[in-house]
C-alpha cells in the first residue's frame, strides 16, 4: 500500500522546485513561491538530462513543439514541459532488450495499474521512436510477468525484497510482491495498454505464451470472484490503525451474492471496498475481456479462450445493467459506486480511475448515456460525499487521503469526458492554479489552501496532465488554452 510513503516530499523533485518547502502534519506545504520577473522564461523543473532515466527523441520533438504553440500562455508551456515526461525523466527502468520495471513514483514499486497509466500517452508516438518502442514492449512483458508471478497482486518489486514493507500481511505474500491488494482494475490495465501498443504498432510480438498464460489467470481469478462457487482463495488482513487498509470479516470482505458481478476488494485508490462489486472496475473488466478477446482471435487464433474472455463480458455487461443503476430521487437514473448484489449500494464516486466520472475517458460507456451523463452530475456536486469545494478550488478526493483533499485527476477526468468549452477551460485553468507554484500535479491538494498537498513526485498525476494537454491540443482546442488563465 502507498499510504506509509504517501505523504513523504519526493526528495529529488523538490531539489528542482522553484520554492521552499515543508511538511506540516504529514501535507507538503509550499511557502515563498519565486515570482519571476519574465514570465516568458520559466526555467524547467525536469532532472538534468544526464540523470533522465529514459530519453525518447519524439518526446523531445512533442514537448518543443507544444511548448511553441503554447507560448502565449508560458505557464501552461512549462507545467506541460515538467510533467508529460515525468514518467520517463524519473520512473522508467528499462534494461534495453524486453524488460521494463516503472516506479509509481516516490514508491520504488511497480503497480499494474500506475504504471499502465503512466506510459499510455507515450504509445502514440512508438512508431516514430523505435528505443521508446522496445521501452513500451518491455512494460507490457514485466507486466504479464506480474500477474503470473500472482494475479492477486497489485505491486511488485523490481527484485526480491524479503523485509519488504507489508510482508507482514496476511495474505499470501512472497518477496516479489511489494503489495498483494486484490483490485480488479490491476488485471485490466495491462489488457488496456497490450491492446492499445498493438492497435498503434502492429506488433504481435508480445502476445506469446506468457500472454496466453496471463489471460488464463485472469479469467480464473475474475471467475473465482465472481463467488458463484464460494468465496474462492484469497483473503487480506492488516495490521493497521486505518480501517480501509484491511478488510473485514476474517479477511474475506463483506457478503456479496453471486450475480454475474466480480469482486474486487480493493478500489484503485488501494482503499477496502465496502461493497465488494465495485461497479467502475466491472464496467473495466468488460471492455478489457473484449479487447483480450479481439486478440486471442486475430493473433493467437484462440476460439476458445477468447469465447471465454467475450462470455464471462458478456455476463458481467448483463448483471451491471440490472445491479448497477439506481434510481436516485433528484438526478434520476446513475450508476451505484458499490453494490453487494443483496440490494445495498454504495452512492459516492472516488477520483481514481477506474471510477464513475472516468467510466467515458476510458471508452467503458458512451459518453452520451444518458445514465452516465446523470452520474457524471451527480459525482461533481455536494451530493457526492467525497466532492470537496473551498476557496482554492473544487474536486472529487475519497477516503485514502481524506476530508477537504481534492485530487488533480478527478479534475482531468471531468475535462477528458466535457463537451462544454467553458468547463474545459475550467479545468484547465483550476489545475494551474492548483500545482502550488510547482509546475507539477500533486496525488491530492487542499481546497482551500493549494499550498497544501500529498506527493510532490507522482509519476500518474503528472503524465496524465500531459495526456490531458495533448488531447485537448489535438481536439483542436489550442485557441482555449492560449487563453486560460491563472
Amino acid at each position: 500500500m502507498k499510504q506509509r510513503m504517501r505523504l513523504l516530499v519526493g526528495v529529488a523533485m523538490l531539489l528542482a522546485l522553484p520554492m521552499s518547502v515543508k511538511a506540516v502534519d504529514g501535507i507538503t506545504s509550499a511557502t515563498k513561491p519565486v515570482e519571476k520577473a519574465d514570465k516568458t522564461a520559466y526555467v524547467t523543473n525536469r532532472p538534468a538530462e544526464k540523470e533522465r532515466l529514459f530519453t525518447s527523441d519524439a518526446i523531445e520533438k512533442k514537448i518543443k513543439e507544444v511548448k511553441k504553440l503554447l507560448k502565449d500562455n508560458p505557464y501552461l508551456a512549462w507545467m506541460f514541459e515538467n510533467c508529460f515526461p515525468n514518467t520517463l525523466d524519473t520512473t522508467v527502468h528499462w534494461d534495453g532488450a524486453e524488460d521494463t520495471f516503472v516506479y509509481t513514483g516516490d514508491i520504488h514499486a511497480m503497480w499494474l495499474r500506475d504504471s499502465g497509466a503512466q506510459v499510455w500517452p507515450y504509445v502514440q508516438f512508438a512508431n516514430q521512436d523505435p528505443k521508446l518502442k522496445k521501452m513500451l514492449r518491455g512494460v507490457i512483458l514485466r507486466q504479464l510477468k506480474c500477474i503470473n508471478l500472482d494475479p492477486y497482486a497489485n505491486a511488485f518489486n523490481k527484485e526480491a525484497i524479503p523485509n519488504g514493507d507489508w510482508m507482514s500481511d496476511m495474505t499470501k505474500m512472497n518477496p516479489f510482491l511489494h503489495e498483494r491488494k486484490y483490485e480488479i482494475d490491476s488485471l485490466c490495465y495491462p489488457l488496456r495498454l497490450a491492446y492499445h501498443y498493438w492497435q498503434v504498432t502492429g506488433d504481435a510480438s508480445i502476445f506469446g505464451e506468457e500472454w496466453l498464460q496471463a489471460v488464463s489467470n485472469i479469467l480464473q481469478t475474475f471467475r473465482e470472484q465472481q463467488r458463484k462457487n464460494g468465496i474462492g482463495p484469497y483473503t487480506f488482513q492488516r495490521k493497521t490503525e486505518r480501517q480501509l487498509d484491511t478488510v473485514s470479516n476474517n479477511g474475506m470482505g463483506n457478503p456479496a451474492k453471486p450475480c454475474g458481478l466480480i469482486c474486487s476488494f480493493f478500489r484503485p485508490s488501494d482503499d477496502a471496498t465496502t461493497f465488494l462489486y465495485l461497479v467502475p472496475s466491472n464496467f473495466m473488466a468488460v471492455s478489457s475481456l473484449n479487447k483480450a478477446a479481439e486478440i486471442l482471435t486475430a493473433v493467437n487464433h484462440d476460439a476458445d479462450k477468447a469465447k471465454q474472455c467475450r462470455d464471462l463480458a458478456n455476463e458481467v455487461k448483463a448483471a451491471l445493467q440490472q445491479y448497477a443503476i439506481v434510481d436516485h430521487p433528484k438526478y434520476g437514473k446513475i450508476y451505484a459506486f458499490e453494490v453487494d448484489g443483496f440490494g445495498n449500494r454504495m452512492l459516492m464516486d472516488d477520483a481514481n480511475v477506474p471510477s464513475l466520472l472516468a467510466m467515458a475517458y476510458l471508452g467503458d460507456v458512451d459518453i452520451n448515456d444518458p445514465v452516465y451523463q446523470n452520474t457524471r452530475r451527480f459525482v461533481w456536486s455536494d451530493d457526492n460525499p467525497y466532492f470537496f469545494r473551498g476557496k482554492a478550488g473544487e474536486g472529487i478526493g475519497g477516503p485514502h487521503i481524506g476530508y477537504d483533499m481534492a485530487w488533480p485527476m478527478s479534475i482531468m477526468m471531468k475535462a477528458f469526458t466535457s463537451q462544454n468549452d467553458e468547463e474545459i477551460k475550467w479545468c484547465v485553468e483550476t489545475l494551474q492554479r492548483t500545482d502550488a507554484d510547482t509546475g507539477f500535479m500533486h496525488e491530492s491538494f487542499d481546497v482551500n489552501d493549494a499550498k497544501h498537498f500529498t506527493r510532490s513526485w507522482f509519476a500518474w498525476q503528472n503524465t496524465l496532465f500531459g495526456e490531458l494537454i495533448l488531447k485537448l491540443i489535438d481536439d483542436g482546442k489550442l485557441e482555449l488554452l492560449k487563453n486560460c488563465r491563472r
